[in-house]
């Protein structure tokens, strides 16, 4: 189901996707309303699911973690909620995907180095169900976005 949205929602969609922090009043200047209409809004927009939440964007390097590491996992599809049972329950898996294709599953990890996730992603190959494993590991961040396209907001309004 698609929401429908005004020109004030793709504003303060923008201001948020830029930055998770902005004040209610730096939005409202920009948008010539209250303070009070803002946080009305944005308190609608979670209502209907637009916004799922505001997070942090973490330095995974900072904090002495190896880039991340993709996984492709190809399973006995009548195995596969038992499978994504338990990978959801690891704590070096970071997002978990079901896809189409040959592999049905991708999941990202973050591990602290090679050793551990050699032999995590070892652990991943056990795994009643678990068929074949193809991983292939970051070498360098060419580009991330957490934020839409602008010109994808733009076309909305």
């Amino acid at each position: 189901m698609t929401v429908t949205l005004d020109k004030i929602d793709h504003i303060i969609l923008e201001a948020l996707m830029h930055d998770g922090r902005a004040s209610f009043s730096a939005i409202a200047r920009e948008t010539k309303l209250t303070d009070v209409a803002i946080k009305k809004r944005v308190e609608s927009l979670k209502r209907r699911g637009v916004i799922s939440g505001i997070s942090v964007d973490l330095n995974y390097k900072a904090l002495g973690y190896e880039n991340p590491i993709f996984v492709q996992i190809r399973s006995e599809v009548s195995k596969n909620k038992d499978i994504i049972k338990k990978l959801q329950s690891m704590d070096f898996v970071l997002d978990l995907y079901q896809v189409l294709g040959e592999y049905n599953l991708i999941a990202k990890l973050i591990v602290p180095n090679l050793e551990t996730a050699e032999k995590f992603i070892s652990q991943l190959g056990l795994i009643d169900g678990v068929i074949d494993l193809k991983t292939m590991v970051v070498l360098s961040e060419i580009k991330q976005n957490t934020t839409l396209p602008s010109k994808t907001l733009q076309n909305k309004i």
